[in-house]
């Protein structure tokens, strides 16, 4: 239990009434990074709410793991409820598990494995569709690309490119929701009949509508598929019961939601840094002629991709995805040297984390060879782009093998060159770009294989 205060210190430059609001709208990354070199656990104010902000990454791993009973994954997850009360990423205590056990299968190594033909097949069309010379919007396009993927896997079927973009404003208005909402001083706020409220009830329900339509069909012909809809449609518990339809639609909208953004966001980041990196460009360019020389790009050749799993790595790290995870104490919580009062809202940043220099040297540098076996590691929990404990996400695996077979397959046939202007990040759901365009540059080949 505790051996020195009570609650944590708070962070300093709190204003009356609006507490630490102002840096979190001027810039909430910095202001999150600026909040780590106040001590490994401090409070910070939201108006009238306080929030603590978990620092140490010893601490962070306790949250996540040995103490991750005495916690609930807090108000942002609360607020993502939209995707349905139980899906897997916002479920609690039994259903969590009962869900977690049920939809395992689907993401083991070998299942992942199996789906590298899929991801290959679903991302060469948008790869040969680029037109050379036009810029591009990277965000969208790896968006466009991830979702391909993700509903592919999902229920073996990719929309056209114009209702592909309704689903992805659908994700991308549900994802603002809720952070808005988490933010709001008052929570009742997002119960109002706003424009907002109200667009983010139609995007869950254009989601929702969109994939109960796709269970239908896999009812009505279930010898028709073999994808992870299908593995849901039969996955059993311990007492033998399945999943009722509502339960898949909430699992498969949260599955296509958090596939699609989070893994376009980190491509879109890898794609930018290797525009200002010649080096490393050449280097990935060299590997993926290599492998794919050999032929088409399978689960083994996927394993050879050494130098793109390093840059897929450093990206994660760099440019972490989340920039805000929540928890939110079941009863007075001891951690570390403090007690946290039961109901406190817990926060911590991936992104903050990974760019701390105690942990990372020169942690600004994108370096994808401080991923090589012979280079110092970071500490334990220093990184986890993807969680920790029996809340890890689900499907680590399967972002991973996505992103290298995107990059692999991207930079096979082209180069993406920068155009003029500053690529600044903004917090939000995911840490992305404001704006980043690229221009596409078609690779010649000698017949070697290798890029002239």
């Amino acid at each position: 239990m505790t051996t020195g205060s009570y609650v944590p210190p708070l962070a300093p430059g709190k204003l009356p009434l609006i507490g630490h609001a102002v840096p979190l709208i001027r810039n909430r990354l910095a202001f999150i990074q600026r909040v780590r070199t106040y001590g490994p656990i401090v409070r910070i104010a939201v108006g009238p709410k306080t929030v603590t902000v978990v620092n140490s990454p010893d601490l962070i791993h306790k949250m996540l793991t040995s103490q991750a009973d005495e916690f609930t994954k807090g108000v942002l997850f609360e607020k993502l409820k939209l995707f349905g009360k139980d899906a897997l990423p916002v479920a609690e205590g039994k259903p969590h598990l009962r869900r977690r056990r049920m939809m395992q299968p689907a993401f083991h190594r070998q299942q992942i494995e199996g789906y590298v033909n899929t991801m290959r097949e679903s991302v060469e069309p948008y790869v040969a569709g680029w037109d050379g010379g036009t810029p591009l919007d990277m965000k969208t396009e790896m968006q466009l690309m991830a979702q391909s993927v993700v509903m592919s896997a999902l229920f073996s079927s990719t929309p056209r490119r114009e209702p592909a973009h309704t689903l992805l404003h659908s994700v991308d208005t549900v994802f603002r929701t809720a952070l808005k909402r988490a933010l709001l001083p008052v929570s009742a706020l997002g119960r109002l009949p706003t424009r907002g409220n109200r667009r983010a009830r139609a995007a869950g329900t254009t989601l929702r509508t969109a994939v109960a339509d796709i269970i239908a069909e896999h009812r009505a012909h279930p010898d028709a598929y073999d994808d992870i809809v299908s593995l849901l449609l039969t996955a059993q518990d311990d007492t033998g019961a399945t999943l009722a339809d509502d339960e898949i639609l909430s699992e498969v909208v949260a599955l296509l939601a958090a596939g699609s953004e989070t893994t376009a966001v980190v491509l879109a980041w890898l794609f930018h840094e290797l525009g200002r990196n010649p080096r490393l460009e050449r280097l990935l360019h060299e590997e993926v002629d290599s492998v794919l020389a050999e032929g088409p790009l399978t689960a083994e050749r996927v394993t050879r991709l050494v130098h793109t799993r390093r840059l897929v790595g450093e990206t994660l790290r760099l440019h972490s995805p989340a920039w805000l995870v929540t928890r939110q104490t079941v009863s007075d919580v001891g951690l570390g040297e403090f007690t946290l009062p039961a109901g406190s809202d817990v926060i911590w940043s991936p992104y903050a984390l990974h760019r701390d220099p105690g942990l990372y040297p020169d942690p600004l540098l994108f370096d994808p060879d401080r991923w090589l076996p012979e280079r110092p590691q970071p500490p334990k929990g220093a990184f986890i782009p993807f969680g920790s404990g029996k809340r890890m996400c689900i499907g680590d695996a399967f972002a991973w093998t996505e992103t290298i077979v995107i990059t692999a397959l991207v930079a096979s046939r082209w180069r993406l060159r920068p155009t003029p202007g500053t690529v600044r990040p903004v917090g939000e759901i995911t840490t992305h770009p404001a704006s980043l365009r690229m221009v596409p540059e078609l690779r010649q080949h000698t017949v070697a294989g290798k890029a002239r």
